[in-house]
């Protein structure tokens, strides 16, 4: 009998809802003011860096926290498997906030690459972990996922609102601690609900091949040759979706850095009074999925047979993202019209709305698709591949940003539009080519 413990999914679903939501609180907290701090003056107790020098550590920062992903998948389907990998990777990343709080550059530094590290463990085997509450077949995984898209972003918008405020209105180097508090309340309920991940982790255990010996090599050579024709293509089609998840990422994620100096330099934030951190701004993201997740989680269980195919719900994600930059073309216009001149931050918010929709449509899609997809003897190796996806548009967000003062913004927010809507219509046209390529999974 299905377990429906936890609003009609498996109770499993909520230590890792949890798990997930603290360390995004830990992570889009402090990501939510990054470049703000690398950019600040030294005297406003910033880096002092310039805007091109700043783009450049948070381009290098936030693609690096998404290809580590792959070795960590690696390394809990052939090593440490799931749990442990998680496990372990939590306490990195909370290790890695608290060394960010300490007020010294080579800290700095080090607190940053241990962040990456252990995102690399912890990001693709909770993923993995969600997948294997669900038996094959069962027709809430995409649900599942979902509503565990939306523990990511109440995490966020935790984050964001809490650490933000206390970086930028108290001491930035609070804020750093703040994330690392978060990271370390998610691991201690992840513990305490071990029990309820036994079925995932039976799952999980049952196709890896126990490590060691000196034909270990041997061994994962022999795996990789040993797929089937339907499996190759089904690892075809996760590539496709690793391509276009790719361009989507490089519009979205320039909410930390483009569009965040924008809200920072050129926005009014005077709301009723208050003049707001400019980091808040980016909290519309994750109120906006936490509002509507459980609204697509019920529309597509309520579609049933006629819920639109993966590759058509990644070409309804470019679309949105292209449309959101059109949108921000005459704000960008309006903004750099003369000296002094602020927007109002309804533009931001507005934009904010639009890519949400197309997130929904084309992020928990793409990690449920992908444990779909992938052979179960390597369903974290792939989940770390697809996270790839994340660290190319990272890196194309970042390089984006510095650019931010030395094109015309107008003219640089209608180039990323341009880009996701080309994207779009050629997603469109492969929905079939990709639908055959996965078989019978949707």
């Amino acid at each position: 009998m299905a377990d429906t413990g936890w609003f009609g999914h498996p109770r499993g679903l909520s230590t890792l809802f949890f798990t997930e939501m603290w360390e995004r609180f830990s992570y889009y907290g402090m990501r939510g003011f990054l470049i703000l701090y690398a950019t600040a003056a030294a005297a406003s107790g910033g880096l002092g860096f310039d805007v091109r020098h700043g783009a450049s550590i948070y381009k290098w920062y936030t693609s690096s926290v998404w290809l580590t992903p792959i070795l960590g998948g690696f390394i809990a389907d052939r090593f440490l498997g799931q749990y442990r990998s998680v496990l372990v990777g939590g306490v990195i990343i909370a290790l890695g906030h608290f060394t960010l709080a300490l007020k010294a550059l080579p800290t700095f530094y080090a607190g940053l690459a241990l962040i990456v590290v252990g995102t690399g463990l912890l990001k693709p085997n909770i993923s993995a972990m969600v997948g294997s509450l669900y038996e094959q077949g069962d027709a809430r995984r995409d649900a599942g996922f979902s509503l565990f898209y939306m523990g990511i972003n109440i995490g966020a918008f935790l984050g964001i609102t809490l650490a933000g405020w206390l970086a930028q209105k108290i001491d930035w180097h609070i804020g750093f601690a703040a994330a690392g508090v978060g990271m370390t309340l998610g691991l201690i309920q992840y513990v305490i609900g071990r029990q309820r991940l036994t079925p995932a982790l039976a799952r999980l255990a049952a196709p890896r091949r126990p490590p060691g010996g000196p034909g270990q090599l041997q061994q994962l050579s022999e795996s990789l040759r040993g797929f089937s024709t339907e499996e190759r293509n089904r690892i075809a089609a996760v590539f496709v979706f690793f391509l276009f998840a790719a361009l989507f990422w490089g519009a979205y994620e320039q909410a930390g850095s483009t569009l965040n100096l924008f809200a920072d330099r050129y926005t009014d934030l005077n709301v009723l009074g208050y003049l707001i951190p400019s980091s808040w701004l980016q909290s519309v993201q994750p109120i906006m999925v936490i509002a509507l997740a459980p609204v697509l989680a019920w529309l597509w269980v309520r579609l049933g047979p006629r819920e639109p195919s993966s590759p058509a719900k990644f070409a309804v994600g470019l679309l949105c993202a292209g449309i959101a930059f059109l949108l921000l073309v005459p704000a960008g216009l309006i903004a750099q019209s003369g000296v002094g001149v602020k927007v109002s931050p309804l533009w931001l918010v507005a934009a904010y709305i639009i890519e949400e929709i197309g997130e929904l449509c084309l992020s928990p899609v793409g990690l449920s698709a992908v444990t779909k997809l992938a052979p179960a003897r390597i369903v974290s190796l792939m989940m770390g591949v697809f996270f790839l996806s994340n660290w190319l548009g990272n890196l194309l967000a970042g390089w984006t940003a510095g650019f931010f003062s030395s094109m015309p913004l107008s003219r640089l927010f209608a180039a990323v539009a341009a880009v996701c809507l080309v994207a779009a219509a050629i997603m469109a046209l492969l929905v079939k080519p990709v639908r055959s390529l996965m078989g019978d999974v949707r």
